[in-house]
């Protein structure tokens, strides 16, 4: 990976969060900096599940990549949420 995809990883990484926060239902009791990271992580790790099943290179838009990093986001986000809940109470 090179520093412009790097860069553009993270760049996407916090569209990613704030999408992966509006897929989760209810309320998160997350801070909107933790969002943004777990959508940098989500979009890394998204990138890097898209090379492992082949997808990664595609004419045009890379939907299946970007749904990887919005589900991977997802999840993170409500894993995130709920530890984070049962931390502060």
């Amino acid at each position: 990976m090179h520093v412009s995809g790097i860069i553009s990883a993270i760049i996407i990484g916090l569209i990613i969060g704030a999408l992966g926060r509006l897929v989760v239902p209810g309320k998160q009791n997350i801070p909107i900096w933790l969002t943004l990271v777990i959508g940098i992580v989500a979009a890394f790790i998204g990138t890097f599940l898209a090379k492992a099943l082949g997808v990664d290179i595609t004419e045009g838009i890379d939907w299946i990549e970007i749904l990887l990093q919005v589900v991977v986001a997802a999840v993170g986000v409500g894993a995130v949420a709920g530890l984070y809940g049962r931390r502060r109470v």
